[in-house]
C-alpha cells in the first residue's frame, strides 16, 4: 500500500500526559500530495469522573466535561478507533508540536487501555513527522514566498498567525479539526514554496537518515534547528555530534560557542552546570554548557552545512565557517571533554519514581507473555472482564486493569474492586481540588461579564460538584 499522511490534533484537559486526558481528537488522511482520503475525524472522548480539568485549558478550547460525557467515546472505544482506522499500516502521522505533546498523550492513552504504546508510530511502514520544526527550519533557512508572523517584535510560529498572514482559512483556532485543516494548508504551502527543503526534511523524519548525518563515527558539523536555541538566530545553529546520550540520543555541541571555558571542567562540575536549578541559572555569571541531547527518533530538523550556502544562510543564523572550524578544532583536540560530558549526563539525578502505575509507562517494557494477556483484556466484554483474572508478570498491569474496568466497563467491577477504585479516585480528586478551586475563582473574577467564559466556568463548577467525593 502507498504511504499516506494522517494529520491530527488533540485538545486535552491539561498539559501533563500522565495526569491529563484527551478530550477531542480530529484528523484527516491525505495522500502524500495532500489530496483528502475519506471523511475527517472529529471525536470527543469522555472525561472520566477521576479528573478535574485545567480551567485554563477549557478557557481556550471551550470543550466542557459534560459535552464529552454526552457525545464522547470511552477511552477503550477511542483507542480501538485509533488502532483499527487511524494509525494503520504505512501511515505517517503529522502534527504541530505533536512529537513533544500530542504523541505523548496517545502513548499514555494506549498504556491505560492495554495497547502497545509505541508500535503505532513505527511498525509496518508507519512513521511520524512534526511540522513545527519544519516550519522553524523553513523560516530560518528558506523564508522566501511565505509571510512570517512577528508579535511585539519577536518571531512566533503560532499556527493561527501563520495561516492568517498567508491567506489560509482557519476559522476556529484551538478547535482540533480547524487546526488540522490549517496544518494541512501550511504543510502544502511549504512544499510549494520551498520544495527542496521540504523533500529533505521529509526524508530525514526517519531516524536512520538522521543517524547518517548526526554520526559519532565520522563527526561532522550539521545545521540544527530546535526550540531550545536562540530566537535571535531563528532557533538555528551549527551543531557537532559530541558523544552518546541517554536512551540512544546523541549529545550535540552548539558550535556558536567557544568550548574553551568548559574543556578543563570535571564531569561533576559539568553536571552541576547542566542540571542546575532555575534559580541557579538566573545568577550573574552562570555559564550554560551549550550542549543538548538530540533524539534520533523524534524527526529533528537537521541538514548538512551545504544548505547555508544559499540565500545568505550563514548570515541569517549569525555564524561563519571560520568560527565553526575554530570551535570544532578545539573539540577534536580535547577528546576527554566528550567523555566528561557523557559521564555528566549519566550522572543526571533520576526523577522520583511514579507511585501510580498510570504514570509508569517509561519504567520498562511489558513482557511478551503479558502482551498476549493484554490482548485478551482488550477483546473482553464487560461480562467477560468480570471473570477475567490475568496473571500478569508485570505488576503495573494489575493496577491498570482495575482502572481500565472502572473507566470503560464499570459494571464489570466486583464489590471489593469498586471500593478500591473509589478510594483511588477520591484521592486523585482531592489532590487536584485545591489548585482547581483557586484557579476557578481567579478566572471567575477575570472573566466576569463574559457570557461564554462564564458558561464554561459554571459547567466546571457543576462538574466538580458531581465528582468530588462526598464529605469534601
Amino acid at each position: 500500500m502507498p504511504q499516506t499522511f494522517f494529520f491530527y490534533d488533540l485538545e486535552t484537559s491539561g498539559l501533563n500526559p500522565r495526569q491529563d486526558r484527551i478530550m477531542q481528537f480530529a484528523g484527516q488522511r491525505t495522500t502524500l500530495d495532500f489530496k483528502p482520503i475519506g471523511e475527517p475525524y472529529n471525536i470527543l472522548v469522555k472525561l472520566n469522573d477521576d479528573t478535574l480539568p485545567s480551567p485554563d485549558a477549557l478557557m481556550v478550547t471551550g470543550i466542557t466535561p459534560q459535552q464529552t460525557q454526552a457525545d464522547g467515546y470511552t477511552e477503550a472505544e477511542f483507542a480501538r478507533i485509533l488502532i483499527e482506522e487511524v494509525f494503520t499500516e504505512d501511515t505517517i502521522t503529522v502534527g504541530f508540536n505533536n512529537i513533544r505533546f500530542d504523541d505523548e498523550f496517545i502513548r499514555a492513552l494506549f498504556w491505560r487501555t492495554f495497547n502497545d504504546p509505541y508500535e503505532w508510530a513505527w511498525r509496518d511502514g508507519r512513521g511520524r513527522w512534526d511540522m513545527l520544526d519544519v516550519v522553524r527550519m523553513t523560516r530560518a533557512l528558506r523564508p522566501a514566498g511565505i509571510e512570517w508572523p512577528v508579535v511585539d517584535g519577536k518571531e512566533t510560529n503560532r499556527l493561527e498567525l501563520l495561516t492568517k498572514l498567508n491567506g489560509i482559512d482557519h476559522f476556529k483556532a484551538h478547535d482540533a479539526l480547524s487546526d488540522v485543516e490549517a496544518l494541512i494548508a501550511v504543510t502544502k504551502l511549504i512544499q510549494e514554496k520551498q520544495p527542496q527543503l521540504y523533500a529533505h526534511l521529509f526524508k530525514y523524519k526517519d531516524k536512520k537518515q538522521v543517524a547518517s548525518l548526526v554520526n559519532l563515527e565520522d563527526k561532522t558539523p550539521f545545521v540544527y534547528v530546535s526550540g531550545r536555541y536562540d530566537a535571535a538566530y531563528h532557533k538555528a545553529t551549527v551543531a557537532f555530534p559530541l558523544t552518546t546520550g541517554r536512551n540512544g540520543a546523541v549529545v550535540a555541541y552548539d558550535l556558536r560557542y567557544d568550548p574553551m571555558p568548559f574543556i578543563s571542567k570535571s564531569p561533576k562540575e559539568l553536571a552541576e552546570l547542566l542540571f542546575a536549578t532555575w534559580e541557579a541559572r538566573q545568577a550573574e555569571g552562570f555559564q550554560k554548557v551549550p550542549v543538548k541531547e538530540l533524539q534520533l527518533n523524534r524527526a529533528p530538523a537537521v541538514a548538512p552545512l551545504g544548505v547555508l550556502e544559499r540565500e545568505d544562510g550563514w548570515a541569517r543564523i549569525g555564524l561563519d565557517e571560520e568560527t565553526i572550524a575554530r570551535h570544532r578544532a578545539v573539540l577534536l583536540a580535547n577528546p576527554s571533554f566528550a567523555e566528561n560530558i557523557r559521564t555528566a549526563f549519566e550522572s543526571r539525578p533520576e526523577f522520583a519514581k511514579e507511585i501510580d502505575p498510570e504514570g509508569q509507562l517509561y519504567e520498562g517494557f511489558v513482557p511478551d507473555t503479558d502482551r498476549l494477556r493484554s490482548a485478551k483484556v482488550r477483546q473482553a466484554s464487560a461480562n467477560e472482564l468480570a471473570d477475567l483474572h490475568p496473571e500478569f508478570i508485570d505488576e503495573r498491569l494489575n493496577a491498570l486493569l482495575l482502572h481500565y474496568k472502572a473507566r470503560n466497563y464499570p459494571t464489570s467491577l466486583a464489590e471489593d474492586e469498586a471500593v478500591t477504585w473509589e478510594s483511588w479516585r477520591a484521592a486523585r480528586i482531592q489532590a487536584q481540588l485545591p489548585g482547581f478551586v483557586k484557579r476557578l475563582q481567579e478566572l471567575a473574577t477575570k472573566h466576569a461579564g463574559d457570557d461564554s467564559k462564564e458558561f464554561i466556568l459554571q459547567e466546571l463548577q457543576l462538574w466538580a460538584e458531581s465528582v468530588v467525593p462526598l464529605g469534601e
